[in-house]
């Protein structure tokens, strides 16, 4: 069993992008900008936005973060995101989901201008990314799929199977990993809460991607010998073993399934650091108007 150490391929691609961000000033051209919009106070936005703006410094950014409290109105958060839409100075911004219930995550998504959504939630972004075009790939996909390059997993024509149909993970990261080429030449199948026989599709697997957002719903009874499993939930779960009261609890039951795999990300530590890292390479390509001129 090799674990898969998204905190170390995370700070090797954070280097990478400093010593180009470190070229492009040294050259005279712009610095990158990244600027986060964070409503309310919910604790899994403030901590990502938070590693985000670090990770921004970390590579050498400059980030604006634009705070609001829970009852902005629809109209407010709208007319920010027209703002930073036409200030040339900010290369690409995102609007922390999830929302309060009383505004349209859609509106707001689709408010945003697609060359500068560095989330790659736009619909323009996610239609090009389903067609194979150059694009700002969504971060969590684009970080799973980072992972099985840096540790040259094979994946064509393997099995994968992706637990998990959501617009953020499970949709794109199958649509990445079926495309020709590598990583992808997958034959993906897509299992949801509406599936009858999930273990027997699981047994079938060469990579299994969990991404239900249901803790250790991946058991060691469903996973073959010698499969790839990657572990992308990030549930908040009482614990009295932290400082905190709680501790992040991934979709797969690590301890059952560990010992079958050729290859397991943890959790913490496996996906979660590459998705920042991706919201860092899409604003670099932002920044060099590498997708969109």
């Amino acid at each position: 069993m090799n674990l898969i150490d998204g905190r170390a391929v995370s700070a090797q691609i954070k280097k990478e992008i400093a010593a180009e961000v470190a070229e492009i000033k040294a050259a005279g051209g712009k610095t990158p900008h990244l600027a986060a919009v964070l409503v309310g106070h919910d604790g899994g936005s403030e901590t990502y936005v938070a590693n985000k703006v670090k990770s921004c410094e970390e590579v050498g950014f400059n980030s604006t973060l634009i705070r609001y409290e829970d009852d902005v109105t629809e109209e407010e958060l709208l007319a920010c995101v027209d703002r930073l839409n036409n200030d040339a100075d900010i290369d690409g911004f995102i609007v922390q989901l999830p929302l309060p219930k009383h505004i349209s995550e859609d509106k707001i998504i689709e408010a945003i201008d697609y060359r500068k959504d560095v989330d790659g939630f736009h619909p323009v972004n996610v239609g090009r990314m389903s067609l194979g075009m150059p694009c700002f790939l969504s971060a969590t996909p684009a970080g799973i799929v980072e992972l099985l390059r840096r540790y040259e997993i094979e994946t064509s024509g393997k099995h994968c199977v992706v637990l998990g149909r959501s617009n953020i993970v499970g949709k794109p990261v199958a649509s990445l990993l079926m495309q020709k080429g590598y990583p992808g030449d997958c034959t993906v199948t897509v299992c949801h809460s509406r599936t009858k026989n999930i273990k027997e599709v699981c047994l079938s697997a060469d990579i299994i991607i969990a991404a239900l957002g249901v803790p250790e719903f991946l058991k060691g009874d469903m996973v073959k010998e010698g499969a790839v499993v990657i572990d992308v939930g990030t549930t908040r779960v009482p614990s009295n073993k932290t400082k905190s009261g709680f501790k992040l609890t991934g979709d797969v039951a690590f301890d059952e399934v560990a010992p079958k795999c050729s290859y397991i990300t943890p959790v913490p530590g496996g996906v979660g650091p590459m998705t920042i890292c991706s919201l860092m390479k899409n604003t670099l390509a932002a920044g060099k108007k590498e997708f969109y001129k």
